[in-house]
């Protein structure tokens, strides 16, 4: 296996309310929900950096495809980490989250690793931090 990540799916339990926090909120571009037409095939794409997809799929949707329980735990399990180049935008990305929805669960602060950061669930329970690293820069 090569060391590549394409697609990252966040199992919802509303598509609508969870294509508003991301589009909408979060401002991340999006054609909206597709593959409506096909039982079990409505999902969201957002294209972000590095060709990566972040994948919006209905729990019970994604269950069937994988042939597994539809499972509500997704608190705190995984963390995805959102890298940024200063403490402002820490800040001003977990103010814009907060305004979208999220719930709060550490507010932005010095960590003991020499950086900055903040975390926040989204309204599916998903876990994000917002991070800055004084080790590591990201083009804008």
């Amino acid at each position: 296996m090569r060391p590549r990540l394409k697609v990252l799916t966040l199992a919802v339990d509303d598509l609508e309310s969870s294509l508003a926090f991301y589009r909408d909120g979060m401002g991340l571009p999006t054609k909206g929900i597709v593959g409506q037409q096909f039982e079990d095939g409505a999902v969201v794409f957002i294209h972000l950096n590095d060709d990566l997809i972040l994948a919006l799929y209905p729990a019970p949707s994604l269950a069937k495809d994988a042939k597994i329980e539809v499972t509500q735990r997704r608190l705190g399990a995984v963390s995805l980490g959102h890298i940024v180049n200063s403490k402002e935008e820490v800040d001003a990305i977990m103010r814009q989250a907060a305004g979208a929805g999220a719930v709060i669960t550490d507010p932005a602060c010095q960590r003991f690793w020499g950086g900055y950061s903040g975390y926040f669930h989204d309204p599916n329970g998903h876990l994000w931090e917002i991070a800055w690293n004084p080790q590591w820069t990201v083009p804008d």
